[in-house]
């Protein structure tokens, strides 16, 4: 499993993408924000309302510097079939990787050995390959992809301003904090 504050491994994962299937390194990434959604499967109920989700916002985080990548343990070719058929999928221009062995699910920690399927992970690296926020959670709640988005802003925020903080809540444009003696107490 990675912890926070070390880099991700230099995993060769098969995607498809804009219609084909390519492999990636997730080293390739480095330089940029990575944002990593694990999900339990292609074809299932919760996971295209995600997508179609994070497929909506997917510019905001283009804009910011960032890439996302959809990982299941499905197969590019299960990938492709569902990204055809499915009407909710079909605007997703992100990758689709395939984690078939579930070794990038082991390695993050969310693979569920009894089910050979991931749980909901989100996972935020930063151009350094350093993880700075993951959430994880039952496969039966989605996830709220414009929170994802203003994490990914305030981590920006504080990479950008070195020995700042945001408060919980906090929205571009609101002010940080710079945490200090001076504030002990205070808040």
């Amino acid at each position: 499993m990675i912890a926070m504050g070390r880099g991700i491994a230099p995993a060769t994962v098969q995607a498809y993408h804009q219609g084909t299937i390519r492999r990636l390194v997730l080293e390739e990434f480095r330089g940029r924000w990575l944002i990593l959604l694990f999900y339990p499967g292609d074809f299932t109920f919760v996971c295209p309302t995600e997508l179609a989700e994070m497929a909506r916002l997917y510019p905001e985080f283009v804009k910011l510097g960032a890439e996302v990548c959809g990982v299941s343990t499905d197969s590019v070719y299960v990938h492709k079939a569902w990204h055809d058929s499915s009407p909710m999928v079909r605007s997703v221009e992100f990758p689709l990787i395939a984690d078939s062995t579930g070794a990038l699910s082991r390695e993050f920690g969310v693979y569920l050995e009894d089910e050979g399927v991931a749980l909901r992970g989100t996972f935020l690296v930063d151009p350094d390959g350093v993880l700075r926020a993951c959430e994880i959670h039952d496969n039966s709640i989605g996830r709220h992809i414009g929170e994802t988005l203003r994490k990914l802003q305030a981590a920006i925020r504080v990479r950008d301003g070195e020995g700042e903080a945001c408060p919980a809540g906090w929205q571009p444009g609101q002010p940080t904090l710079t945490p200090g003696l001076d504030l002990v107490g205070k808040l």
